[in-house]
């Protein structure tokens, strides 16, 4: 017997199946997408008409990059309060990142991160596993058939793997069970000592530097065997000109490469960086040249995900400034609004093209369900679209609160998220109208 229906009525509504918006209503019934059409009436009286009238339905956000720090590290963040974040940010999936104790490097460790999902988790969660046994950027690489059921890819996300034959047989062994590897990529030898960018900042202010180099010479090996085994292959937090047009050529021979970006690294420039540590992360924020190519990337499809990094640490780990404090920024909570003021508002890109970004491509590359399509998962957020405010960190419902953004005007936020059917996250303005 099937439950009642609840109809969301009067929405301008994205749809995932045309990629374009329009006035409909959508009908969910039994945690999926039942009807979208111009008008849905209700048929039996328990049916929940909620009325969204000025609001904007979207599919739910999925962010391919976040560290939700568990197991090992809540004083960081848990599950409850990053996927809560999650929710409030827009977000109905995410893929966390492997740099856990212990790491997700087997089937009996990734059982202890399962166990903490199905415990706190509001969101999809979908873990990316290691690449190498204790998440070590090198060593011994993990039973990929053993676990590859259970994740949406491997990495060791926060180091590099700097042996190239142990790269391209993970490449070969990824390729088999065809998950992608989803690659921090980082010349360890490069950084010597190095926190910001190795620019005018840097120069100017006694810092020492990370070379762009650090980055794209490792992205231009893995590239080539991608080319070599075939292995789906994603490049995260790219933040350099060089790695965008490395990317760019391997998609042009039709290679299964892709990448992504941050908002951080698209808003700001080394010369706009402070003396502070919420303005620290890996990569570095780099140059304006850097920033214009990797908007060029995002626009011409080179760089097919926009994701955050997400990456909490305590009040005290971020409090000792660019050369002492923790590498990492929070960004779940911000990224819409950031993007959405910044680029749709201001007519660099339409919201089309971010819900590409935000939304249908981190599925598409990653397998994730969910949308406003009939039949899909109804994972999806509803947005006042004309709320303005400021980035403040206090109003997060992360832990963390390190953002260089604190105190920038936003537009767009998120009144409702739904996933598979069930609110997890109300507005206060939204509450009235269920």
């Amino acid at each position: 017997m099937k439950r009642s229906r609840t109809i969301y009525k009067n929405a301008t509504v994205y749809r995932t199946d045309k990629k374009e918006l329009g006035r409909f209503d959508v009908a969910v019934r039994d945690g999926k997408i039942e009807a979208v059409e111009a008008v849905i009436e209700p048929k039996e009286p328990e049916e929940q008409v909620i009325d969204l009238s000025g609001l904007t339905l979207l599919p739910g956000l999925v962010d391919v990059h976040v560290h939700m720090r568990e197991p090992g590290f809540s004083e960081k963040e848990t599950y409850a309060t990053g996927t809560a974040a999650a929710a409030h940010g827009g977000f109905t999936a995410i893929c966390p990142m492997p740099n856990l104790n212990p790491a997700p490097d087997s089937s009996e460790t990734l059982a202890v991160q399962e166990r903490m999902i199905e415990e706190q988790a509001v969101v999809k969660v979908y873990p990316i596993g290691c690449i190498t046994i204790g998440q070590k950027g090198g060593g011994t690489l993990v039973d990929f058939a053993g676990i590859e059921s259970r994740v949406a890819g491997f990495s060791d996300d926060g180091r590099g793997v700097q042996e190239d034959a142990l790269m391209e047989e993970a490449m070969r062994r990824c390729a088999v069970v065809d998950r992608p590897i989803v690659a921090h990529c980082e010349v360890e030898e490069l950084i010597k000592g190095g926190y910001i960018h190795d620019g005018e900042y840097c120069k100017a202010h006694g810092h020492k530097g990370i070379c762009s180099e650090s980055e794209w010479l490792q992205v231009k090996r893995d590239i080539e065997y991608s080319e070599r085994t075939g292995c789906q292959y994603h490049v995260c937090h790219v933040s350099t000109k060089e790695s965008v047009e490395l990317i760019r050529q391997a998609k042009a021979k039709g290679l299964r490469v892709s990448g992504e970006t941050a908002p951080h690294y698209l808003l700001l420039t080394d010369v706009e960086i402070e003396e502070d540590g919420r303005f620290k992360m890996n990569p570095p924020i780099r140059s304006k040249e850097d920033q214009e190519a990797l908007f060029k990337g995002v626009m011409d499809g080179t760089l097919e995900c926009i994701a955050t990094d997400h990456a909490p640490h305590t009040a005290e780990e971020k409090s000792r400034g660019l050369a002492g404090s923790n590498m990492g920024i929070v960004g779940l909570e911000t990224a819409f609004p950031l993007m959405y003021k910044y680029f749709v508002v201001t007519g660099k890109m339409s919201l089309e093209h971010l819900m590409d970004l935000m939304a249908n491509n981190p599925r598409r590359l990653f397998r994730i369900d969910g949308g406003t399509a009939v039949g899909d998962s109804a994972d999806f957020v509803v947005m006042d679209l004309e709320a303005k405010y400021k980035v403040d960190p206090e109003t997060f419902l992360s832990k963390g609160r390190a953002t260089p953004f604190t105190g920038w005007d936003v537009q767009g936020k998120t009144m409702l998220t739904v996933v598979s059917g069930k609110h997890v996250y109300v507005d206060n303005k939204m509450s009235e109208r269920l």
